[in-house]
């Protein structure tokens, strides 16, 4: 069955990025060491309880501020967590292109507002999708159900109406539990391949 809407998750799938780069960027404005700072916000689970609205914008600062010594502005502790993504060349060019072909395009994250809101800001790519489902708005991550039921109520879409891109694996087996077409992306030189064989219906499902 050819998908009627196609997926996008947003990390390493659409942008790279490297969180150890925020933590050394916070380092210099704080007491903690930026191996402190990573292991903080996204080992020990800070960023997280951000992304599932746990915890508020507000929490989030504070708890940051205390827990590492940070002196810095709020404003550059934004800047070192929203604005650190880079375009994955080849697969917004994909992106665009099922756009072309008049497939709607959803975008399905773990993220957090502040993220979100710098990557809308920064790439046109991203301004376009015919909507949007982040954990901070549902309230839960991938790869539990609410995140993938709100998609299905949004977009109108069930089971192999659905083609699904991600970089995780266990993301990717909820949506094929469901029904939805699943491909684990890994690199553009395969995912790019596979998608247009499945969009051209020569094959039906991808895991």
């Amino acid at each position: 069955m050819k998908p009627k809407i196609v997926v996008f998750d947003l990390g390493n799938v659409l942008v790279d990025f490297d969180y150890r780069d925020s933590a050394r960027a916070l380092a210099e404005h704080a007491s903690a060491s930026a191996e402190e700072i990573y292991r903080f916000l996204f080992a020990d689970g800070w960023l997280v309880q951000y992304e599932i609205s746990a915890i508020s914008s507000e929490l989030f600062y504070t708890g940051f501020c205390r827990a590492t010594g940070y002196r810095g502005t709020r404003e550059y502790f934004e800047h070192w967590l929203g604005h650190i993504f880079v375009p994955i060349a080849p697969m917004v060019e994909l992106l665009e292109e099922i756009r072309a072909r008049g497939y709607p395009t959803w975008l399905f994250s773990n993220t957090n507002d502040i993220a979100a809101r710098c990557v809308y800001e920064d790439f046109e790519f991203f301004r376009k999708f015919t909507g949007y489902i982040y954990s901070y708005e549902i309230r839960s991550m991938k790869p539990h159900p609410p995140m993938y039921e709100t998609l299905e109520q949004r977009s109108g879409c069930r089971g192999a109406e659905i083609l699904y891109l991600d970089d995780r694996p266990e993301n990717v087996a909820a949506g094929v539990a469901r029904g939805w077409q699943g491909m684990v992306h890994h690199d553009p030189a395969q995912t790019v391949p596979a998608v247009w064989a499945i969009l051209e219906n020569s094959i039906s499902a991808r895991t």
